[in-house]
């Protein structure tokens, strides 16, 4: 369907968010008719999430800014066997104390790109460890594991991956579609829940609920799955060469999330611009128009607009002039990231590549190795090519020690 009258699916195809739609007529009248309610699930598998779940989540941003009705589905009960797809090997499993402790973390994001205490159509935050941690196992098995067949199952492309390369796939991690699929049900039972919304490798598991449901007695179901994002050199959203892009401030500090964006390929400026900004498609079209050096303008503003959303306004625009200070005046800018060393260790003298692992500018003493050989390094701003050069308190100058990895990346280190 190349035009659609909601203004859900009209937005998504305009800000390039759709790869499938199950039934996009149906769904398309649906959105059109009345208000509906969608989930995205979240298993807790780390204390944040990153910059490759930030699709999904403007994807529940646009359903409610159009008027329908979003739910952030905590996997409480998920989250404790682990999702399968396109995985080599199984997820560590988690005790439920650490799932919940991961939980409470990853919801101070949603926040920000939601509003759940106001408005007729207002999100909610529901955990499936509700239902799922309560279940009966025989009566699950009988009423919602009948339906399902194993031949079907294993057609998938998230298990035929696993076992084409000769990687195990326990039992456990096996029911995990069952179990989303059953989200999808309960969900539906719950809260008239109709739309599920997911990455592409989650087209299966939410067509198995589609199914289930259908099975089960439930009103027609949808599904709806955006495209898994790389840069336009081929590398996975999320990731950087120093880690994960964290969203929670504690794991990534609101300068480095917006040097993440103002890193961006060129290529890549005003899609992200698209998916990820609230920018309106006219602002979007005329900073595609820019070129040349006017490119690096598009980038500052694509990190700021990002930034903004998740970390608020006055943040993002601080972040966006300690970058204009370091980058542009030589300025040392007082808002960098910084570390904290003993004085007493500063006066005994750090090793340099003890230093930069600190700083979080290297994984490894090797890899620090490797930056320092390459001619990456620089203390207070002068190049240093030995290896060997161990930091220490007359390397302080203005009360901190300024350490630099190449030209973008820099960390303050104080005494304490």
């Amino acid at each position: 369907m190349s035009e659609f009258k909601s203004d859900f699916l009209h937005t998504l195809s305009e800000r390039g968010f759709i790869h499938q739609i199950s039934d996009e007529t149906g769904l398309d009248d649906l959105l059109r008719k009345e208000t509906v309610t969608a989930y995205i699930g979240y298993d807790p598998t780390a204390s944040s999430l990153h910059v490759g779940h930030l699709t999904q989540i403007m994807l529940l941003h646009w359903f409610q800014a159009t008027g329908h009705r979003p739910i952030s589905l905590m996997g409480g009960g998920t989250g404790m066997v682990g999702d399968p797809s396109f995985k080599d090997e199984a997820r560590q499993l988690m005790t439920v104390e650490t799932i919940e402790s991961n939980i409470a973390s990853i919801k101070r994001v949603f926040a920000n790109y939601l509003e759940y205490d106001k408005g007729a159509n207002r999100a909610l935050m529901v955990n499936n460890a509700e239902w799922l941690r309560s279940l009966n196992y025989l009566e699950f098995l009988r009423d919602v594991g009948r339906h399902f067949s194993v031949n079907r199952m294993l057609s998938f492309d998230s298990v035929k991956t696993r076992l084409d390369r000769e990687h195990s796939l326990s039992f456990l991690e096996f029911n995990y579609m069952i179990l989303q699929a059953y989200d999808f049900v309960e969900l539906c039972k719950r809260y008239d829940c109709r739309l599920q919304m997911g990455g592409s490798d989650q087209w299966g598991n939410i067509v198995n609920g589609i199914d289930l449901g259908h099975r089960m007695g439930t009103p027609q179901l949808y599904a709806l799955t955006s495209p898994l994002l790389t840069t336009a050199s081929g590398a996975k959203m999320g990731k950087s060469a120093s880690g994960a892009v964290w969203l929670n401030a504690e794991l990534l500090s609101v300068y480095d999330f917006w040097q993440y964006w103002r890193n961006t390929e060129d290529a890549d400026v005003i899609r992200f611009m698209k998916l990820f900004t609230t920018l309106p498609m006219a602002e979007i079209d005329r900073l595609a128009a820019l070129g040349g050096s006017e490119i690096n303008e598009a980038k500052k503003i694509l990190a700021t607009e990002v930034t903004a959303i998740l970390h608020g306004r006055e943040a993002a625009e601080n972040a966006a002039e300690t970058a204009r200070k370091t980058f542009e005046e030589g300025a040392l800018a007082d808002n960098l990231p910084s570390i904290e060393v003993p004085a007493a260790e500063l006066e005994a003298g750090v090793g340099l590549l003890t230093l930069i692992v600190r700083a979080g500018l290297a994984a490894s003493n090797g890899e620090a190795r490797r930056h320092v050989q390459g001619g990456a390094v620089r203390i207070n701003d002068e190049a240093i090519s030995d290896e060997r050069r161990v930091v220490a308190d007359d390397d302080i100058a203005g009360g901190v020690i300024k350490l630099s990895l190449g030209k973008k990346k820099h960390i303050l280190v104080r005494p304490a």
